[in-house]
C-alpha cells in the first residue's frame, strides 16, 4: 500500500512539475475520474477480458498439464514431442496472434486460443521439470513395492511435482494479462485491449489509463489467487 501511494505521488509531481499535456501524462486524478465516470463501460469489457482469460488460462493449464504427464510417462512421446514444443514458443505470440484472428475471426474463439498458447508452454515446462526430478530414494520406493510407470507417476512423481505446477502457474497468470491485450488489440468488438484502442485513437488517455489499471487489478487478483493455491500446497503436500 506504501508503494502504491508513492507511485501515485510520484506520477503527480512528474505531471505537475513537467507540465506535460494530459492527452500525453493525465494525472491521477484525471484517471480516477475516468474510472468513475466510464465505470459501466470499463466492467463490460473488464468481464469480456476476463472471461477470455478465465476461459484460455484453463484450456491452457489443461493442456499444459496433460502434455507433461505425456511426456513423462511415454519416452517416445519426449523424442516427438519436445522439439516441437521448443519450436513452437521460440514463435512470439505478436507473430501468431494474427494469422489466429485470421482462421478463427475476431470473437472469443482466437483470444481463449491466444492465451492458451501463451500460458500452455510454461505450465508444461515447469511440470515436466519437476516430474522428472523425483529423489532416488522415491524411485528405489516405487520399484521395490512393483509399482509400473504409471503409478509411479500418480502417486509418487505426481504429489512431488506440485511446486513445479505452483512455479509454471505464476508465470502463466503473469503471460495471460498480456495474450489478453495482444489478442484485442489484434482483432476485437469488445475488451479493455479494444476500448484502450478506441481510447487512444480518440485522445481520451485517461480512459485508456483506466482500463490499463483495471487489467493491472485483473491480473493482480489473479497472482493473489496463485499465491494462496501455493500456501495450500505447501500446507498439504
Amino acid at each position: 500500500m506504501v508503494c502504491f501511494a508513492l507511485a501515485v505521488a510520484i506520477w503527480q509531481l512528474v505531471v505537475t512539475l513537467s507540465g506535460v499535456p494530459r492527452f500525453i501524462l493525465p494525472g491521477p486524478w484525471l484517471v480516477l475520474q475516468a474510472l468513475g465516470g466510464n465505470a459501466v463501460l470499463l466492467w463490460q469489457n473488464a468481464l469480456w477480458s476476463a472471461g477470455n482469460l478465465a476461459l484460455g488460462l484453463s484450456l491452457g493449464i489443461f493442456l499444459g498439464i496433460e502434455t507433461a504427464l505425456l511426456l513423462t510417462l511415454s519416452r517416445r512421446a519426449r523424442w516427438l514431442l519436445r522439439p516441437m514444443l521448443v519450436v513452437a514458443q521460440a514463435v512470439p505470440v505478436f507473430a501468431l496472434a494474427p494469422v489466429i484472428t485470421l482462421w478463427l475471426g475476431y470473437g472469443m474463439p482466437s483470444k481463449i486460443v491466444t492465451i492458451a498458447l501463451v500460458t500452455y508452454f510454461p505450465i508444461a515446462s515447469a511440470l515436466f521439470d519437476r516430474l522428472m526430478a523425483l529423489p532416488p530414494g522415491l524411485r528405489d520406493l516405487a520399484h521395490l513395492s512393483g509399482a509400473n510407470r504409471w503409478r509411479e507417476t500418480l502417486l509418487l512423481r505426481l504429489p512431488h511435482a506440485v511446486p513445479g505446477l505452483i512455479s509454471g502457474l505464476r508465470l502463466a497468470v503473469v503471460y495471460g494479462p498480456l495474450a489478453v491485450l495482444i489478442g484485442e488489440w489484434v482483432g476485437s468488438s469488445r475488451g479493455l485491449g479494444h476500448l484502450m484502442l478506441m481510447a487512444n485513437g480518440r485522445g481520451q488517455t485517461a480512459l485508456m489509463f483506466a482500463a490499463l489499471i483495471v487489467l493491472a487489478a485483473l491480473s493482480l487478483l489473479l497472482w493473489s489467487a496463485v499465491e494462496a493455491l501455493a500456501r495450500w500446497t505447501a500446507r498439504r503436500f
